[in-house]
């Protein structure tokens, strides 16, 4: 019987080529307050998430707005070695309106590198964005799909309806669920937060696989509120690794180290992956498909893992490095 070919999401643009780098740390920064940015880049973040929504008063947007595309286009034009090592996102007000509209048209310029959208509910304000987005590329000269996405599932149908979310746009790139005491989701889903995370499991397990299936290529979480408790966080930051995940949100800068070191493959694991793939490589041109390897059986699969593993800790170090992908 035949198997049932996989839908895909729009080919727009090659996620690789426009940088499109896994991002272990994402920090949000209200919006009213880049001159914090360089406290975000001194804890490591990867990414730094300029916020408009909540992190700002209503009586203080518009101001905001310029205070955040005078950040973007300063990154833009500062030596690479300063401004390229931690990607600007920001996250603006739902797009409701033509002022939704208008600040995103202010702030998509140069040296951004994607917007984070809150309230997503269904493809169609995916769609929506992703329409938005391209006109203002045009705009600003930039090429197609340049300008990541990264949609908010803080409503219980965005949750249910993640799948189809995660397919509407191919710039989606870290979609994720983020799961904290006390905010949208919690309200929306009515579970009670522990620091354990148990009553979320379930709910992030099936998102990442919803975003995985529909090619999302590097999913992240969060969030720990906690500003004290790093180990809470390192222990929360473990069990999204574990699941799956490749990166987390953060909302303080003393969380960015924990996170970025959870999340990224230590000496031991990278040195036990490139001798796995070197004992699968050898028994193969020795004719053999399987071989022990530090006492279980692996193969081609386990290798394949291997060399994934690799290819995400080199993107990891181009990234910082800020060298041109490998080509292909």
């Amino acid at each position: 019987m035949p198997s049932e070919a996989p839908a895909e999401r729009p080919a727009e643009v090659d996620a690789a080529a426009v940088g499109r780098h896994p991002l272990r740390s994402l920090l949000f920064v209200p919006g009213n307050r880049t001159g914090w940015l360089p406290k975000a880049r001194a804890a490591g973040a990867d990414a730094a998430i300029l916020d408009l929504e909540d992190a700002v008063p209503a009586a203080g947007k518009l101001a905001a707005r310029a205070q955040v595309a005078d950040a973007i286009a300063q990154a833009a034009t500062e030596p690479a070695g300063q401004a390229g090592r931690m990607a600007l996102f920001v996250r603006v007000n739902p797009l409701d309106g033509w002022a939704g509209a208008e600040e995103l048209r202010a702030v998509v310029r140069p040296g951004l590198a994607g917007i984070v959208l809150p309230k997503v509910s269904s493809a169609q304000d995916v769609r929506l964005a992703d329409r938005l987005l391209g006109w203002c590329e045009r705009e600003q000269g930039l090429p197609p799909g340049r300008v990541a996405l990264v949609p908010l599932l803080e409503t219980a149908r965005g949750l249910r309806e993640s799948y189809d979310i995660a397919r509407a746009a191919s710039r989606i790139a870290y979609l994720g669920a983020l799961t904290a005491p006390g905010g949208d989701v919690e309200r929306a889903v009515g579970y009670r937060w522990s620091p354990e995370g148990t009553e979320t499991v379930a709910l992030r397990s099936r998102v990442l696989l919803d975003a995985r299936a529909a090619g999302v290529p590097h999913p992240v979480s969060g969030l720990w509120t906690r500003v004290t408790d790093l180990p809470g966080l390192r222990s929360f930051a473990g069990q999204n690794r574990s699941l799956g995940y490749e990166g987390m949100m953060a909302i303080h800068p003393s969380h960015v180290p924990v996170i970025n070191e959870v999340f990224s493959p230590g000496p031991d694991e990278l040195a036990r992956c490139a001798e796995l793939i070197a004992a699968v490589e050898a028994a193969q041109r020795e004719g053999t498909g399987a071989v022990a390897f530090r006492g279980e059986m692996v193969d081609e699969a386990m290798a394949a893992t291997a060399r994934l593993v690799l290819e995400r800790h080199e993107a990891l170090v181009r990234a910082a490095e800020e060298l041109p992908p490998s080509a292909p």
